[in-house]
């Protein structure tokens, strides 16, 4: 026989004889191959001389040919390439097999039946096998999911039908966002799709995500998504295993509420500890200053009672000429002047001594230190200090609290001057001076020093440099929490026996007006 060829058509037509339930069972089992580009062959045509057969009913109702006589396969307009004879009479395939053109290929029915058990027999391996995966799938307690790469749920397992309460027809071949989150679109925005994720990084994900189940409630699940690679290293499909964590995120979410609480609770409590010992420390301050002022204040009021003494005196002795009227006068501006200076001291301390409520305003640095240093007069002049200033005269203004800074200023100038009481030379020296975004105050000194040892610990809350009893540690610590709530810095620079220098730089303007 002379070598036949398969049709020239892209595709392979085959044509079946025999319209019985074998026919059938072949026309259901290829109906879904039969649409795919793939695959480069398909059934076309049922033949059989009887007219109501199960092969010729299901080939009607899939739309493919139907013949009573094989010989219509031989027509060029059909376009057949093979035959599959279903009827195990040989005697109709030789019939065929001599009838047909040469360019058909024809295939008798035991050697497709062959074929055709063996391929039922994997199939039924294959259904044996899937219902076992079902079976143990269903008797896991964790959601599964089989999804493709266009977001579709081609497999569920019975745990997750259960927890979101769905139906299996509710939820296979639908998309994801339809299922989980109640939507006809994809997850956007904050919502990054796990999806997405594992599509474009080729790498397992796993995330708690929210999700609305069937009562419109929304859930909290953990979502670990795997890919199933092919060996192009393309996602043909992803499994999708997850668990219910909503009663765990609530706890969370009460641990962190109740957490959250305590917190602002605590802080306060330290804010209101801080505020104290803020104060205590002013305290201190004003009793130190206290003794230099009674002095500042005994000196003008015995001034003012002498003249008045006076003044009586020689109102006693007569009556009261023009000169001295004019005495009187002189003596009654001289009261003037003492008195004026007794309100600025005790305006100045009433106000350091006040308790601050974190008011910012527009302040002059300049200013703020020439009221400190002249409530620090008395004990400057007392303990012979010499006061050199060098002031920015184009200083701008910042944005502070004054009376916190008064106290910061307050603390470094006090502990300057008592580290300068056994040295020879008692010089304080203050500057200020301004960059594009800050101020700085230098407070420095001539006294001992600090050793490099001892620099670190300055700021530490009870931490003092002084002789037992004349400080408790809490000037520097203060005086840095304050310099902290204005977002700025405080630094020291020193050596032993070379005195010390403390920088504060502040900000021109406050990024917040808060304060602790």
């Amino acid at each position: 026989m002379e070598p036949v060829s398969f049709a020239t058509s892209e595709r392979i037509n085959i044509a079946l004889v025999g319209g019985g339930d074998f026919a059938a069972d072949i026309l259901d089992k290829t109906v879904l191959s039969s649409s795919r580009e793939d695959i480069k062959a398909r059934i076309v045509a049922v033949v059989d001389p009887e007219e109501d057969t199960p092969g010729k009913a299901k080939a009607r109702e899939q739309g493919r040919l139907v013949f009573s006589d094989y010989r219509a396969l031989f027509q060029a307009e059909h376009d057949i390439g093979l035959i599959i004879v279903l009827d195990p009479d040989m005697s109709l395939f030789e019939e065929i097999r001599l009838a047909k053109p040469p360019h058909i290929r024809i295939l008798a029915y035991h050697t497709f039946k062959l074929f055709w058990d063996s391929l039922n027999y994997q199939i039924e391996l294959l259904q044996q096998r899937n219902r076992e995966i079902e079976t143990i799938l269903d008797g896991i307690q964790d959601s599964i999911l089989v999804l493709n790469p266009d977001m579709c749920i081609l497999e569920a397992n019975q745990a997750f039908l259960d927890s979101m309460g769905y139906t299996r027809g509710e939820v296979i071949n639908h998309k994801c966002y339809q299922v989980l989150q109640d939507r006809n679109y994809k997850c956007e925005g904050h919502m990054l799709c796990p999806v997405d994720e594992v599509l474009r990084s080729g790498q397992a994900v796993q995330r708690v995500v929210p999700r609305v189940n069937r009562q419109g409630s929304v859930v909290y699940i953990e979502v670990s998504l795997y890919p199933i690679v092919e060996t192009d290293g393309s996602v043909n499909r992803l499994v999708e295993i997850s668990r219910d964590v909503t009663r765990l995120a609530r706890e969370d979410e009460e641990i962190n509420r109740r957490l959250e609480e305590l917190l602002e609770e605590r802080t306060r409590e330290l804010q209101k500890r801080n505020m104290e010992i803020r104060h205590q420390d002013k305290m201190a301050s004003l009793g130190k200053l206290s003794a230099a002022v009674v002095h500042e204040i005994n000196n003008p009021l015995a001034g003012i009672l002498n003249l008045l003494l006076l003044i009586k005196r020689i109102t006693r002795e007569g009556p009261v000429d023009e000169k001295t009227t004019a005495q009187f006068t002189r003596y009654v501006e001289m009261m003037e002047q003492e008195t004026r200076r007794i309100s600025s001291i005790t305006t100045n301390l009433l106000a350091f001594s006040r308790e601050s409520q974190g008011e910012f305003g527009q302040l002059d640095l300049n200013k703020l230190l020439e009221d400190v240093l002249f409530l620090n007069s008395n004990m400057l002049r007392l303990s012979e200090v010499r006061v050199n200033r060098d002031y920015a005269e184009d200083l701008p203004l910042i944005s502070a609290d004054g009376e916190q800074l008064k106290q910061v200023f307050m603390n470094l100038i006090t502990n300057a001057v008592e580290a300068m009481e056994g040295s020879k030379v008692k010089e304080l020296n203050i500057s200020t001076t301004y960059g594009e975004h800050t101020v700085r105050v230098s407070v420095g000194d001539t006294g001992s020093g600090i050793p490099k040892n001892r620099q670190s610990q300055l700021f530490e809350p009870f931490f003092s440099t002084k002789n037992r009893g004349r400080g408790v540690g809490l000037g520097l610590s203060v005086a840095y929490g304050i310099v902290q709530s204005h977002c700025g810095t405080i630094y020291v620079d020193s050596e032993e026996d070379k005195g010390a220098r403390f920088s504060v730089t502040l900000p021109r303007t406050q990024p917040t007006a808060s304060y602790i």
